[in-house]
């Protein structure tokens, strides 16, 4: 790939780029072009830690990657769950959004727990729910900056070594990451804002349609919807 294949992002940052889909979406934004910032745990950096956060600039392109599985059902390990993978969105985007400028692109990476039932993990279910969730309503807050979400299904990495040897035994293909990269460049590149998108095994991404929600049938509220 060229040195620059657009000029966009000049700038970028990556959460939890130190390895699995991170490293990959990393290596692709320089393979881009763009000055890359890793932001991991193994470095220093804590996503849920709000102070941290405040002292992270403006980039072009914002991947708010990290996340983790869970171990437990204990009370430590829900917050822990909760802190990488939904404060880790939340803090970044409170903090980056107001000071990127139009133009720029926030990718959160979420999962397709966000949009389908995973009893195996409830609590990483409901974190990745939460992620897509406030991504869509974060994107009308902040409509200068494109904001999106990745739902990738099951990624070989590190996060899914220990149900590897059980997919593979039942021929349930793994999704290399740098596939979930691809689909991060065309979240942040497409122009389009509070998207969700799906990746799959062998199948391009592609936005995810959400189902309309039934509205009120009472006489004069035919079709309004509230004032949020």
């Amino acid at each position: 790939m060229s040195a620059r294949s657009s000029s966009f992002p000049r700038t970028a940052l990556v959460t939890g780029g130190a390895s699995g889909i991170g490293a990959a979406i990393v290596e692709r934004l320089r393979a881009e072009g763009a000055e890359v910032l890793s932001l991991d745990l193994a470095d220093g950096f804590d996503v849920s830690d709000a102070a941290a956060w405040e002292k992270v600039g403006p980039v072009d392109l914002a991947c708010l990657n990290a996340g983790v599985i869970s171990r437990d059902e204990s009370v430590e390990d829900y917050r822990r769950v909760l802190g990488t993978n939904v404060d880790g969105v939340v803090f970044g985007i409170r903090r980056l959004a107001p000071l990127m400028g139009p133009g720029s692109a926030i990718v959160a990476t979420a999962s397709l727990a966000g949009l389908v039932p995973v009893p195996s993990d409830p609590v990483y279910a409901l974190t990745k729910h939460a992620v897509v969730g406030f991504v869509r309503s974060a994107a009308l807050r902040y409509e200068h900056v494109r904001i999106n979400a990745v739902c990738p299904g099951l990624v070989d990495t590190p996060m899914t070594a220990s149900v590897r040897a059980a997919l593979e035994e039942t021929g349930f293909p793994l999704i290399p990451p740098q596939d979930v990269a691809a689909a991060v460049w065309l979240a942040a590149t497409d122009g389009a804002t509070g998207q969700a998108w799906v990746v799959q095994p062998g199948r391009r991404p592609e936005r995810f349609r959400f189902p309309g929600v039934p509205g009120p049938r009472l006489p004069g509220a035919e079709g309004k919807v509230p004032p949020l």
